[in-house]
């Protein structure tokens, strides 16, 4: 991990080199995604298989339900039961999101309201075969009143994960599709024989993921989460009172998710860095998915020194980051000041794994789109349409205003539209 110090001239400079690598569409990655995502638009299922049976050594794009089934038989109890209640304290959650139809009436009649409307249908990419993402992307789409929900997730060596799909069974998911990578989400975009389109891609997934996602929004094919959902990232801000082991597990946690994850201390104790450090190296050794905690941390990993608190704010909402774990006692007085992020936990019992169960939500935005935009929630999956009912007084006092403005953008349509209103007895 480097370790980096805010009061060198050459601060920005060097955490940047780390932060916007991650933001930079690689275009060697872009050309592989377009062609890719092409390939699926002229040849559908046949360039489907031939991607699954590349990547993911999976010639089936539809699981059965006896497979299914199978696969549910041999998942243990407990796991079942784990999912039971994290399902049960998402769900209580995001139930308490859902929005309000506004209406509003004026002294001239005129009726003007919101009604809000779920979408259509909702597709959840879920990598890494990974219950609880499933959970995530699925709950609040049900809690706004989506009808079809669709599950598509890679298989693993060719094997379906039981977890998963019993995710999927108590979430009332009946259609899943056995798909990864960006050839998946242009299927799920576009439709193919086998495949049906949705409205709505949401999930997390890999910079290739994330960029096909973009991809297929841009043509208009169907939307995506209003965040760049990308590959995870944390920031724990620490202090001489906090574990260094606590502190090593926590950047870990995150880091194992995937190579391009980021992990970062901040803390104004360089003793506290030198803890950190030898923790890390001696917590790694036991982690299975050590190899890509190293990558991880080895790109995009930053022990850093900062002198005051307020700069350690500073740089949190420079870098506004997906998720913060904040370890230090004095923290009270800043804590509002903390304005870009996608998650906050306090205290030493906050563990961020711990929240990527539940309630809250953990597909979150990443590389800087905290700055912009939310975690998804209810909204994500729901559309609200504007009705606007004028009275005949209505339209005699607005349309003046309305006129004008229209004359003076050199709209004369409008201005014949509205005049002709005016005119109407």
């Amino acid at each position: 991990m480097k370790i980096l110090n805010s009061t060198s001239k050459n601060f920005y400079s060097e955490l940047d080199k780390i932060i916007n690598k991650r933001k930079k569409i690689n275009r060697s990655n872009f050309k592989t995604v377009e062609k890719i995502i092409n390939n699926v638009r002229k040849n559908k299922d046949r360039a489907l298989i031939f991607y699954e049976r590349k990547f993911n050594n999976n010639s089936k794009i539809i699981p059965s339900k006896k497979e299914i089934a199978k696969a549910i038989k041999l998942l243990d109890p407990k796991i079942r039961r784990a999912i039971d209640e994290t399902y049960k304290r998402v769900k209580e959650w995001h139930s308490k999101q859902k929005p309000k139809d506004i209406y509003y009436k004026d002294k001239l009649s005129n009726k003007f309201y919101y009604k809000n409307r779920a979408l259509g249908s909702v597709a959840c990419y879920v990598p890494g075969n990974l219950p609880s993402t499933l959970i995530m992307c699925a709950t609040p789409a049900i809690v706004a009143g989506v009808k079809r929900i669709v599950l598509c997730t890679p298989k693993i060596n060719g094997k379906l994960n039981g977890a998963v799909y019993y995710a999927a069974s108590i979430l009332g998911i009946k259609e899943s599709y056995n798909l990864g990578g960006a050839s998946a989400i242009m299927a799920l975009a576009m439709g193919t024989p086998k495949v049906k389109s949705v409205n709505k891609i949401v999930g997390p997934g890999s910079s290739w993921v994330t960029l096909a996602k973009k991809l297929v929004f841009l043509e208009g094919l169907c939307g995506i989460e209003s965040m760049n959902a990308g590959p995870s990232e944390i920031i724990c801000w620490a202090d001489s009172s906090t574990s260094s082991d606590v502190v090593a597990s926590s950047l870990l946690a995150q880091s194992e998710h995937d190579p391009e994850s980021m992990a970062m201390l901040l803390t104004k104790d360089k003793n506290l860095i030198k803890k950190v450090k030898l923790s890390v190296t001696k917590q790694i050794k036991d982690l299975p998915r050590k190899q890509i905690a190293k990558r991880s941390l080895k790109a995009n990993g930053a022990l850093i020194y900062a002198s005051t608190d307020r700069k350690i704010v500073s740089i949190i909402n420079y870098i506004a980051p997906e998720h913060i774990e904040i370890l230090q006692k004095n923290y009270k007085k800043y804590l509002n000041d903390i304005t870009d992020a996608g998650s906050i936990c306090i205290g030493a019992y906050s563990s961020m794994a711990l929240s990527d169960y539940g309630p809250t939500q953990h597909t979150l935005p990443t590389s800087g789109s905290a700055k912009f935009s939310s975690g998804l929630g209810v909204r994500e999956f729901i559309k609200q349409i504007s009705y606007n009912e004028l009275s005949k007084k209505g339209v005699a006092k607005l349309g003046k205003s309305g006129y004008l403005l229209s004359d003076f953008e050199d709209l004369k349509g409008h201005t014949k539209s509205i005049k002709i209103r005016m005119r109407r007895k």
